[in-house]
């Protein structure tokens, strides 16, 4: 056989499996259809986000969580509702993953070198119901590097294998076939795509070269979701969120194409949860885009005005920072907004400053670079926006500015095609919101939050602007922000047991095949429900690649 194991993709879930294999002395052949450039695939993007609970970094900071507050919150979120069949093996993959997030998992991360900044931020603050979705408590631990230093140390294991003959790369290699003789898959059948030199994130050619085949005696996907594939996402696209918007940008780059699931499923493996993925709806474009129709995601604070496509204040929870999916479905089903494919943030200077965030390793250079003092400089102490921040609004097809709201609800008018925002109606509902910023306390939900918010000292020193007028001239100018709906996650996939093993349509392991990562829904084939509570992907990816890993070593001992 040419290895004992194939891995399929190259990304973080691949590499975590790859050096699980390797490190057990296992003979891998990494199988990608991008360049070696690539290495670490969209993980390599990412913020660096990781769910933790009850770690160090939240007890310095105050912040009282528990394994059963953290399970509570992911049931809360997931509402598992086909616990009898698609969902029966996701729910004990939640379970495990939390139980590893409040234990194992912070220790392991140290173990390969990677560290986390002191602060934890509050994703996803939920739909404001105790039980409902959403984090109770801050538990967005950001790794030093971002994503960029995630994937390194499992990089470098890579080119080290290789050096020592346990690992071979087959870059451009696009598999197209699972082999399977007598019930097990052995290996994998495809095409050599012609050589291509593009940068890391860039589309590379799919031209032929030539057909290869390889042969082990078990295979591990790990090939990703389908996030930059938009035929995919509106094939799947569910009833309960409408209809997807005619145009959409994109937060992968253009190799998430989803292949290996019908691939997959063509060798008998049980595909469940394609309805569920994971789209965000503060998506922006790139000025300086690297892969076709490149979005950006706000990462924002909880103080700027959200509208609609008409400029109507948008209902609880659709609040920024608090529940993406509840925000997506209202966008998508409310009749007289739904054939819009846009949404507004109205802010000011003084928000952007403190609250805007941009998803992404290269939109974090001082956190990627692990630059402590610039962290500081630029993000505590400094003024004025961000370095990546002050690009968007220079450069940002999508940003405004004026001094006064008219000037600013015209110029919002200019980038549609026809003027559907009214300046009296948008000035009425800021006003009223306005009213309320006088008091510590209120009767207005957004403004509630702004002031919970700032209880928390990490929110009250880098995070959440001080509570002010949005029309007060001395926090301006006014900012208006066209917000798209940006694709990223697939929830759903490769229905996979706790060891990995891909089943079939009896509920019965694949012999010879696993699947790890975003293709089999970060475990189980659906691990996050119907929502995620952020900073679960990358840990997904790790959870479920090493538990892959490690399994195919102990079957090919």
């Amino acid at each position: 056989m040419d290895a004992d194991v194939i891995v399929v993709g190259a990304g973080l879930a691949g590499l975590v499996a790859a050096h699980e294999l390797t490190s057990r002395g296992r003979r891998v052949a990494l199988v990608d259809q991008e360049n070696a450039a690539n290495l670490g695939g969209q993980a390599f993007w990412s913020f660096g986000g990781l769910f933790l609970v009850d770690s160090p970094e939240q007890r310095r900071l105050g912040i009282k969580d528990s394994l059963d507050l953290a399970w509570s919150d992911w049931q809360g979120s997931a509402q598992f509702d086909r616990e009898q069949d698609e969902d029966s093996w996701a729910v004990r993959w939640a379970r495990a993953y939390v139980e590893f997030a409040a234990g194992e998992k912070r220790p392991w991360l140290q173990s390969h070198g990677i560290s986390l900044l002191p602060t934890v931020g509050w994703a996803e603050r939920g739909d404001l119901r105790a039980h409902g979705h959403g984090n109770s408590v801050p538990r967005f631990h950001v790794a030093w590097g971002t994503g960029t230093g995630v994937v390194e140390p499992f990089a470098r294991y890579a080119k080290q294998a290789a050096r020592d003959g346990l690992l071979t790369f087959h870059h451009r290699h696009q598999v197209d076939e699972l082999v399977v003789t007598d019930g097990e898959v052995r290996g994998v059948r495809g095409t050599v795509l012609a050589p291509d030199d593009a940068p890391r994130g860039v589309a590379s050619n799919r031209d032929r070269a030539g057909d290869f085949e390889l042969t082990a005696q078990a295979v591990v996907v790990t090939t990703g979701g389908i996030g930059a594939n938009h035929d995919i996402v509106r094939r799947y696209w569910p009833e309960r969120l409408g209809t997807p918007p005619a145009e959409m940008v994109t937060g992968v780059p253009a190799y998430v194409d989803g292949r290996m699931l019908d691939i997959s499923a063509r060798a008998g493996v049980r595909l469940v949860n394609r309805d569920r993925m994971w789209h965000y709806t503060e998506g922006i474009q790139n000025w300086n885009s690297i892969w076709p129709g490149h979005g950006i995601r706000i990462l924002p604070g909880p103080s700027s005005i959200w509208l609609d496509a008409l400029g109507r204040r948008l209902p609880d929870p659709c609040l920024p920072g608090y529940d993406t999916l509840n925000t997506l479905k209202y966008l998508r089903t409310t009749e007289d907004i739904a054939g819009y494919g846009h949404s507004w943030f109205v802010l000011t200077r003084k928000i952007v400053e403190k609250e805007f965030a941009l998803s992404g390793s290269e939109q974090n250079p001082d956190i990627t670079a692990k630059d402590r003092k610039a962290v500081l400089r630029d993000r505590l102490l400094g003024k004025g926006a961000p370095g990546p921040v002050q690009a968007f609004l220079d450069h940002g097809a999508d940003f405004v500015t004026a001094k006064s709201l008219e000037q600013l609800v015209e110029k919002m008018n200019g980038l549609t095609d026809k003027a559907l925002l009214d300046a009296a109606e948008v000035r009425r509902q800021i006003v009223a919101r306005d009213l309320q910023i006088n008091n510590s306390y209120s009767k207005d939900s957004q403004v509630q939050g702004i002031h919970n918010a700032r209880r928390y000292i990490g929110d009250r020193l880098g995070r959440v602007a001080a509570p002010h007028r949005i029309l007060d001239p001395a926090a301006g100018p006014l900012i208006g922000v066209k917000l798209h709906v940006l694709t990223r996650k697939t929830l759903g996939g490769i229905q996979t047991d706790l060891d990995s093993r891909a089943l079939g349509a009896d509920g019965q392991p694949v012999g010879g095949l696993y699947a790890a990562g975003e293709v089999a829904g970060f475990g189980g084939g659906g691990v996050h429900g119907y929502n995620a509570l952020e900073g679960t992907f990358l840990g997904g990816c790790l959870f479920s690649g090493r538990a892959a890993g490690r399994a195919a070593a102990k079957q090919t001992a």
